[in-house]
């Protein structure tokens, strides 16, 4: 298996300069490749592939020097980037999807310098990420690298913060067994309701910090265009979003870890997040929540402990019984589940996490075995 670590780099002054160079030197390149492919079909209706566009590389480093500044096999990855761009526009144009053209990029909007293979131009050792044509680069070496180290990623955060991805292939330590089950489901006023009846509060990060939020916001705004005055101000703005999101992703973590620890089979929601925010009402709540996070995190723990983690459908899953079945229509207002046939009144969402377990044991061939699952109890 395939996991990533990362770790935070502090580069010396002239480090970060040949870093932001190199970036700037790659973002060009990309922004050439993308304007010929863009002239060789405007001309002969040509589409250029990624093979023809990277044998070009020795010749256009024959004519700007500055490109072997950079590592060979990053600039090859800018061929790679514009190569599936296209084949997603092109897809869409068959799907009748919004086709979205590939667009130049702008000023600072290149912020990554992927090495394929790992030894390739980078390796860290003693506490320091050797870099080919940086030099030795400080990193803050949290733990230690696990498994086989394969690629490495250099990138630059919307705050000029370095960083350092290692991807590596290593064995999963399951940790001890256990045939507990769980279905989770996630909610707004509720983080997330297990079947056993437990509730984890909605931290809502962004509603906690809105109202600072909006006040830099309105800072930047009346911050004249071009000064250094609007850059701090921007600066102020990135830096509280990325708190944010920094609070968000540790909760997320967290949460998903204790869950992997305690049980054996995860059953959770397909949710289909980029639909539902389509509700202007919710949308702020639903992204603020991160549900799509949480379970890309419980996924690949659980993937790493040994567990099994099942994505159902969640349709009705908030109006059946889950004692009887019978299907009740609610609005979200309604927030007690009362069935007509049965007569069970329970939690709306304590019932549709009842629901979920009962779809992810029957999706894995498995029975429910406690009489109080199936009694919904």
């Amino acid at each position: 298996m395939i996991k990533t670590m990362k770790y935070r780099l502090r580069p010396t002054k002239k480090q970060a300069h040949v870093l932001a160079a190199q970036l700037e030197e790659c973002r060009t390149l990309y922004n050439h490749f993308l304007a010929t492919r863009q002239r060789a079909w405007a001309e002969g209706q040509a589409s250029l592939s990624y093979h023809q566009q990277a044998v070009t590389l020795p010749t256009l480093k024959q004519r700007c020097p500055e490109l072997s500044n950079v590592h060979a096999q990053v600039l090859q990855n800018v061929a790679v980037r514009v190569d599936p761009a296209f084949q997603a526009f092109f897809r869409r144009c068959q799907g009748q999807e919004t086709p979205g053209f590939p667009r130049f990029r702008g000023s600072g909007r290149y912020d990554s310098l992927p090495f394929p293979q790992y030894g390739n131009g980078c390796q860290m050792a003693g506490g320091v990420l050797k870099l080919s044509k940086v030099g030795a680069v400080r990193v803050v070496e949290h733990r230690p690298l696990e498994g086989t180290p394969k690629t490495c990623t250099i990138r630059r955060s919307s705050l000029r913060k370095w960083s350092v991805t290692i991807a590596c292939a290593f064995d999963p330590q399951p940790v001890p067994d256990t045939d507990e089950a769980v279905g989770i489901d996630v909610g707004l006023l509720r983080f997330a309701t297990l079947s056993t009846g437990e509730r984890t509060a909605c931290p809502q990060f962004l509603r906690a910090d809105e109202k600072d939020l909006q006040r830099t916001q309105r800072q930047l705004s009346a911050a004249p265009r071009g000064t250094a005055e609007r850059r701090q101000r921007r600066a102020i703005v990135r830096r509280a979003h990325e708190r944010i999101a920094n609070r968000r992703a540790n909760f997320a973590h967290q949460e998903s870890r204790r869950l992997v620890n305690r049980f054996g089979i995860l059953a959770v929601e397909d949710l289909a997040v980029h639909r539902m925010v389509h509700n202007h009402c919710l949308a702020k709540s639903i992204q603020d929540a991160a549900w799509s996070q949480f379970a890309t995190f419980l996924a690949y723990k659980a993937a790493w402990a040994g567990r099994r983690c099942v994505a159902v459908n969640p349709a009705y899953t908030s109006q059946d019984c889950s004692r009887c079945g019978h299907r009740q229509k609610k609005t979200l207002a309604e927030r007690v589940h009362s069935c007509a046939c049965c007569g069970l009144t329970l939690d709306r969402d304590h019932n549709a996490a009842f629901n979920i377990l009962r779809l992810g044991l029957q999706s894995l061939g498995r029975v429910p075995r406690s009489s109080r699952l199936q009694a919904g109890e």
